[in-house]
């Protein structure tokens, strides 16, 4: 091996320990390649934890009974309408302390932080209340049948009752990745989610004096280890190390603040509103088919959350870098950010779309062997596989839009391609022209590959390098 190749994996090594370390770095100079790198890195592993988590949990649920993956899948839908303001949320976080970061204006960050966690206090105490009183009712209305709805209301209760440790998980960590703190995000949702790992089968299955709950107990397990990462995410917060740090004479309103942040946010809401909304209509779509069928699209869509989520990781660094590089009045690096992430999502998604569509049967095999849910779920995997390409410009662009604090243009996309052509096309091919599972498959596929050729369009346009936050 020569001397200059040596050189290069030595620095690879370098400025893989400085990002997961979190070794201050200013991403507003310096080499565009690298500070991709170093943001998406933790991003990465932490989305690569994430779904980890999320394979492992369904592992856990199938050994329970189809009915509890279905119930899974059911409450995930449901529970995706709260990651919508969740996410949105995030965006306003991310986009305005990012911005404030790449201005050097910290004062400005810490504010912005405190009044997010706020309005995310706020929100999920609402959200709690509807849960815990109306399980049966949600699984009812998303066409859960009636041995589904008594053996899975627990979980759906749990979930939904704990959300405020999601909510919070999400917008203390879009905080620290608006401030280039990304390897702090990334450890407290390994431990999170690390804690998942170790309690789903205690709390699923029993262990000692702790009894058996069945499906519940995967929602106890999250909930518990959700909240735990969030008390030490605090701790950093107001004790530890990071860019933004908060003290008690920090914690007040402050409406103006908060105005902005509501209206940044709004848009992003609106965004993943209308992306979850049309998801959970292709649930209840789904649900039509039966629990054997809606069992192997939910596998599917936790294998597929396995390598979309490094993607996710990966729009999230594009997002923080344009946001912090508008904040320096760079907006071409800005831009020349975006397109060199999309390249590299795209590239890793290109490989693993190949795996997908080889190995699709073998990987619903490791969860189920019910014939059933494997064809049906193989051939969801082979479908959505077929499509990401598409997927990985799309998330980075869409993201971009997002970092720059214009969380309006990417909620114009998301209404013409998830409402306008996504769920009316579902409906014709699986119901009315009665293709069944796989009208609903073609219908995610060509949609996010519409909103990869959109996005892109009003990307090149580039209004976004003029948005103020």
């Amino acid at each position: 091996m020569s001397k200059d190749n040596l050189l290069t994996i030595k620095n690879i090594f370098k400025h893989f320990k400085d990002a997961v370390t979190g070794k201050e770095q200013d991403f507003t100079t310096g080499s565009i390649r690298k500070a991709v790198f170093m943001l998406s890195i933790p991003m990465i592993l932490e989305m690569l934890m994430e779904s980890i988590f999320a394979l492992v949990d369904i592992i856990y649920v199938s050994r329970v009974s189809v009915n509890a993956v279905a119930t899974v899948g059911l409450t995930e839908s449901v529970l995706t309408l709260v990651y919508a303001i969740a996410i949105g949320l995030c965006m306003g976080a991310t986009a305005i302390v990012s911005r404030r970061t790449g201005e050097k204006d910290q004062e400005g960050a810490k504010q912005a932080a405190v009044q997010v966690i706020f309005l995310g206090i706020s929100i999920s105490i609402l959200i709690s209340v509807i849960g815990i009183l109306f399980p049966k009712e949600i699984l009812g209305f998303m066409g859960g049948e009636a041995d589904l709805i008594e053996e899975g209301y627990g979980y759906t209760q749990v979930l939904l009752g704990g959300n405020i440790t999601v909510m919070l998980l999400f917008l203390i960590n879009a905080i620290f990745r608006g401030a280039g703190n990304a390897s702090i995000a990334m450890w407290t949702l390994i431990l999170s989610n690390g804690l998942n790992i170790i309690l789903d089968p205690i709390f699923i299955f029993g262990f000692g004096p702790i009894p058996a709950f069945g499906v519940e107990g995967a929602a106890i397990a999250t909930t518990t280890g959700r909240g735990i990462a969030v008390i030490a995410q605090l701790f950093i917060l107001f004790r530890g190390n990071s860019y933004i740090k908060i003290a008690f004479k920090d914690l007040v309103i402050r409406t103006k603040v908060m105005m902005n942040i509501i209206k940044v946010s709004l848009g992003g809401v609106f965004q993943f509103f209308i992306g979850t909304s049309s998801w959970v209509i292709l649930m209840l779509i789904m649900a039509t088919f039966g629990s054997e069928v809606l069992a192997g699209y939910t596998i599917a869509i936790r294998i597929m959350m396995f390598t979309l989520m490094p993607a996710w990781g990966m729009s999230n660094a594009a997002a923080t870098l344009v946001g912090q590089n508008l904040g320096a009045n760079k907006p071409d690096r800005a831009e020349q950010s975006v397109w060199k992430t999309g390249k590299y999502a795209a590239i890793f998604m290109g490989a693993v779309s190949i795996i997908y569509l080889i190995f699709a049967h073998t990987f619903l095999s490791w969860f189920t062997d019910n014939p059933i849910v494997i064809e049906n779920g193989a051939t969801c995997l082979q479908i959505i596989a077929a499509g990401y390409l598409a997927y990985a410009y799309g998330m980075v662009v869409i993201q971009s839009f997002n970092g720059s604090g214009d969380t309006y243009t990417p909620t114009y996309i998301n209404f013409i391609c998830f409402w306008l052509f996504q769920l009316p096309f579902a409906y014709l091919m699986a119901i009315v022209l009665d293709y069944g599972p796989i009208g609903v498959f073609w219908a995610i596929t060509l949609a996010e590959v519409l909103i990869a050729i959109i996005g892109i369009w009003f990307f090149k346009k580039g209004k976004w390098k003029t948005k103020k936050v």
